[in-house]
């Protein structure tokens, strides 16, 4: 639904509401554009942050009544290597931090803060703000702050993606609140529980556990307390940054070898690189997808299953979505298939004009599908295939695409 910057102010009176000119969103991408990124999520993360930023710093800079110049609190080299694996930016007002959560969401209803931005002391800050970014109808909504403390009493922590969350009814609304305290009563440092100190030793050691390629952030793939002591030394953030790099580039030189997936092997369990369980690609909200998926799959029985993330960038507003395939052998011998596309990352819908594509292997469209306006997902209708014939699957979204190339090979007994 379009809700125009006008209905925002009306619909949420406590709120700061702000235009994004079309010259600040290009201003935005041309900043992170150049600069590097080993993944288009990270890129879009980027691009979030930028964005907000900069808004709310024009905000701030035109306010009569800020007799302080707002800061950022990093070095804008460092912003790089922060957005590469975490979300969000820090600013200082004098002797106040503020971090800035931005989130593309259209259903936002909880604030989900990175831990690292609360347990690291040297990230810690006084006060942290959600913000809310339309990119089609172009605003941006501060939907409220908590500080420090009403984090670390009220918030739930989500061990799934290492989060703290607040509900937005929880959070401050009028930042002029924040003004008046920040005057009348100077904010304190918060007292963070202190960190372990790494080594290099350690440090050369927990980075080769980190290095392991993947397109998603490594964040969670080791205890917080070492990763928040590695992440907090510039230092080691920045070989991170750079080893993702490389590997990103070795990555793109090995996909340009790879061959369709074999779906003959996946009877095997033997499945192509990105290719997983679903369970593995859904947060907690999205469980009743798995159910739906089983009930779509004839109650589950015989099927093979496997379910990929599927990224098309900014074009896709920086959104994943999850392409699932299923297929098991039918009383004729050939192979039925399913086939069907969900959103990701706890969206409800997927995102109009998206289209699922069943090409033939000399690139003819068999069957094509459009996503509308809430659809919850889209699917082909059930084809078969024989051994030795190859087909794509296509995601695109206007002159953005990407296709998975599928065979069915004969096994040798």
């Amino acid at each position: 639904m379009t809700i125009n910057l006008d209905d925002l102010t009306l619909i949420y009176p406590e709120h700061l509401c702000l235009e994004i000119l079309t010259q600040e969103r290009e201003a935005a991408w041309q900043q992170t554009m150049q600069e590097f990124y080993s993944n288009t999520s990270a890129r879009w993360n980027a691009y979030l942050n930028y964005l907000s930023l900069n808004t709310f710093l024009t905000w701030l800079q035109e306010d009569p009544d800020l007799q302080i110049i707002p800061k950022l609190g990093s070095q804008k080299v460092d912003l790089p290597n922060i957005w590469e694996v975490v979300n969000g930016s820090i600013l200082n007002v004098g002797e106040t931090r503020l971090v800035l959560i931005p989130s593309d969401k259209s259903y936002f209803s909880e604030f989900r803060i990175p831990q690292e931005w609360i347990d690291i002391p040297s990230w810690a800050a006084h006060y942290y703000v959600a913000v809310q970014l339309n990119l089609e109808d172009c605003w941006l909504r501060i939907c409220g702050y908590a500080n420090y403390q009403q984090i670390r009493e009220q918030a739930t922590y989500d061990v799934i993606d290492g989060t703290y969350c607040l509900d937005v009814e929880d959070l401050i609304a009028d930042l002029n609140v924040m003004w008046v305290a920040r005057e009348l009563c100077p904010p304190k440092i918060p007292e963070v529980k202190s960190l372990p100190t790494l080594s290099k030793v350690q440090a050369g050691e927990l980075l080769e556990q980190l290095n392991k390629w993947t397109f998603s952030s490594p964040r969670l793939n080791v205890p917080f307390e070492k990763w928040g002591a590695f992440l907090a030394v510039d230092e080691f953030r920045q070989h991170l940054y750079q080893q993702r790099l490389e590997k990103q580039k070795n990555n793109l030189v090995e996909a340009s070898y790879s061959v369709g997936s074999n779906l003959s092997l996946w009877f095997q369990n033997i499945f192509s690189a990105g290719w997983q369980n679903l369970d593995s690609l859904l947060t907690v909200q999205q469980k009743t997808l798995a159910v739906q998926f089983r009930s779509n799959f004839e109650l589950n029985e015989g099927y093979v299953k496997r379910a990929k993330l599927i990224d098309l960038g900014m074009q896709l507003g920086g959104s994943a979505v999850v392409l699932l395939i299923g297929f098991k052998t039918e009383v004729d011998g050939k192979i039925g298939l399913r086939v069907q596309l969900h959103p990701a990352n706890a969206e409800t819908y997927l995102i109009p004009n998206l289209r699922l594509i069943l090409l033939s292997q000399t690139g003819t469209i068999l069957q094509e599908v459009t996503s509308r306006s809430e659809d919850h997902y889209i699917q082909l209708k059930k084809f078969k295939s024989s051994p030795g014939i190859r087909f794509s699957i296509q995601v695109a979204l206007e002159n953005v695409s990407i296709k998975e190339d599928f065979v069915l090979e004969a096994l040798d007994d």
